[in-house]
C-alpha cells in the first residue's frame, strides 16, 4: 500500500468499482454462517423476521440470547420471548468471564443456530468472554452455518477491532464551551479501540452512525488503520452477511462506507489521506467489498 506524506486532506470520491485494493475484509475465510448487524435504534419488524428466517432453516433452529452488554436484567429474557413469539425456539444466559473460560459453558451452545447479542455497552461483551473458549466455540458455530446477529454494541463487537465509544481527548479539552458531546475532530491516537470479536475480519463497524453524528471517530480510526473499511450501520438498519461476502442492507435507513485500501494516507503526525472512496448506501442495496469493490444494484425497500 502506497503511503505519501501530505500537505492537507484531500477527500476524494471514486466511482463505485475503480480499481483493486489490497484485497477483500475477510478473504482468508470462508464462513458457511451469516451475519445480522445491527445499526441500534428500534428495529423495523422486517430485520427481526430475517434473523428468525436465518436461524430456523430448513429443519427448525434455536436461538440464544446473550444480553451481556445491557446493565438491565430484563434484556435478555424480554428478547428471547420476542424471538419466541415470531415462530422459533429461544432462551437467554448470560454468560460471565469465569463461566466463559469453563468447558462447561459450550453447552449453552449445543443445538444453537443463531445467536442474538442486545445492545448495551460492548466493552462488557468483551469483558465477558473475549478471549476464551466459549468465543472460539461461537466462532466455529458461525463457521459451521449458525446466524450471529447483533445490535448496537452487539454490532460494535463484530469488528477485529472495536469501537469502545471512549476518546483519549475528549471535547471539552478542545473548546470548554462547545456543548457537543463528543468526537469534535479527526485526529489519530485519539479514538479508543480494543480487540473485538473478529467476526467481519478487516472491517471496522460503528453503529447509531448517522443518527449520532459518528463520522469523524469511524474516519479516524479508518485513517489509522487503512487496510480496514469503515463500515457506519445508522439506527433501524442492518448489514447481512452471507457466505458469498456480500453486504446487503436492510431497513429504513443507509450504511456509510469508508474505503481507504487504496488511498495515499500520510503514515504518521496529523491524519491526512487523497483517495478515500465514500459509499452511502440505502435499505435495499448491496456491497462487494471484494477485491474490487463496487456497490451493486438494489431493489429498494
Amino acid at each position: 500500500m502506497r503511503r505519501l506524506a501530505l500537505p492537507a486532506v484531500a477527500l476524494v470520491v471514486f466511482a463505485a468499482g475503480c480499481g483493486a485494493p489490497d484485497g477483500p475484509p475477510g478473504a482468508e475465510a470462508m464462513p458457511r454462517g451469516t451475519l445480522l448487524i445491527v445499526g441500534g435504534g428500534s428495529l423495523p419488524a422486517g430485520i427481526k423476521t430475517r434473523f428468525v428466517e436465518l436461524a430456523s432453516g430448513p429443519d427448525g433452529g434455536r436461538i440464544l440470547v446473550l444480553p451481556m452488554a445491557s446493565g438491565h436484567p430484563d434484556t435478555g429474557p424480554e428478547q428471547a420471548a420476542e424471538f419466541r413469539d415470531l415462530g422459533v425456539p429461544a432462551s437467554s444466559v448470560t454468560v460471565t468471564r469465569e463461566d466463559a473460560l469453563e468447558e462447561s459453558s459450550l453447552a449453552h451452545l449445543r443445538g444453537i443456530t443463531g445467536v442474538w447479542f442486545t445492545g448495551g455497552d460492548q466493552s462488557r461483551l468483551t469483558a465477558a468472554i473475549g478471549g476464551t473458549p466459549f468465543l472460539e466455540a461461537l466462532r466455529r458455530l458461525y463457521h459451521e452455518g449458525a446466524v450471529i446477529g447483533g445490535t448496537s454494541a452487539g454490532a460494535a463487537v463484530m469488528s477485529p477491532l472495536m469501537i469502545t465509544g471512549e476518546e483519549r481527548r475528549p471535547a471539552k479539552e478542545h473548546d470548554p464551551d462547545d456543548q457537543t458531546d463528543a468526537f469534535l475532530s479527526i485526529e489519530r491516537g485519539n479514538i479508543v479501540a480494543t480487540r473485538g470479536f473478529d467476526l467481519l475480519p478487516m472491517t471496522i463497524v460503528d453503529q447509531h452512525f448517522v443518527r449520532r453524528k459518528r463520522h469523524n471517530r469511524l474516519l479516524s480510526l479508518v485513517l489509522e488503520h487503512p487496510d480496514h473499511v469503515g463500515l457506519g450501520i445508522d439506527e433501524g438498519t442492518a448489514v447481512e452477511v452471507g457466505p458469498d461476502g456480500v453486504w446487503r442492507v436492510l431497513g429504513t435507513g443507509v450504511i456509510v462506507i469508508y474505503d481507504a485500501r487504496r488511498a495515499s494516507v500520510r503514515p504518521e503526525g496529523a491524519l491526512a489521506a487523497a483517495g478515500i472512496t465514500l459509499h452511502v448506501i440505502s435499505g435495499g442495496g448491496r456491497f462487494d467489498p471484494g477485491a474490487t469493490p463496487k456497490v451493486l444494484a438494489g431493489d429498494g425497500e
